[in-house]
């Protein structure tokens, strides 16, 4: 008995194996995420996907610039909802350390640790284009986004690959390296606003 396959565009295959590998990474890692299973969990063939990715490293770099977007763009959103809004920038702080927790901080690590160091070229590309956005409208030497992004960026990658048994190993709840992140986001912004009014 054959199995009858779904017949995709490449568009579709592709999205449809970026996905697979989104789930593999959350589930099991970033050593999971493989040619021969992403195949597996959408009925592909691996031949299929070294179509569309090249290699195993092409699929992570996909998934890595596919993670980095979505991430971005939620990041971006809720940047200028709480400049808009005034609002606590906490949301900001949850978003960036949430990416990095469901799996994006284990893959750019394993990736660079095993070698692809081009890897982490999407999200770096991706934040770039954010601070961009972000900093359009604004006099950057009065706006301090860049130190801002990175303070933030480094935080949560350190803290979705340490941040669990440190804060464990220094009697500390869980949630302490974002609370520390939104601290200092809050007094970055106040600084900000201080020099703007003379404060």
């Amino acid at each position: 008995m054959s199995i009858q396959r779904k017949r995709l565009n490449p568009e579709d295959s592709r999205a449809a194996a970026i996905q697979a590998a989104r789930e593999l990474l959350i589930e099991a890692g970033p050593q999971a995420v493989t040619l021969k299973a992403v195949a597996g969990r959408i009925g592909r063939t691996h031949a299929n996907l070294l179509h569309h990715f090249g290699s195993a490293a092409g699929l992570q770099k996909a998934l890595i610039a596919s993670l980095a977007e979505s991430v971005t763009a939620q990041i971006g959103e809720a940047v200028l909802r709480a400049r808009a809004e005034g609002s606590d920038p906490r949301e900001v702080v949850d978003l960036t350390f949430d990416a990095f927790d469901r799996g994006g901080g284990a893959l750019a690590s394993w990736m660079v640790l095993s070698g692809n160091e081009d890897a982490l070229n999407p999200i770096l590309e991706a934040i770039h284009r954010l601070v961009d956005k972000l900093g359009e409208g604004h006099d950057t030497a009065d706006a301090p986004i860049q130190e801002q992004t990175l303070a933030l960026v480094l935080t949560a990658l350190g803290n979705a690959l340490l941040g669990g048994p440190m804060a464990a190993a220094l009697g500390l709840p869980r949630e302490t390296a974002r609370e520390i992140a939104a601290a200092q986001l809050r007094a970055s912004i106040a600084a900000q606003r201080d020099t703007k009014t003379g404060a």
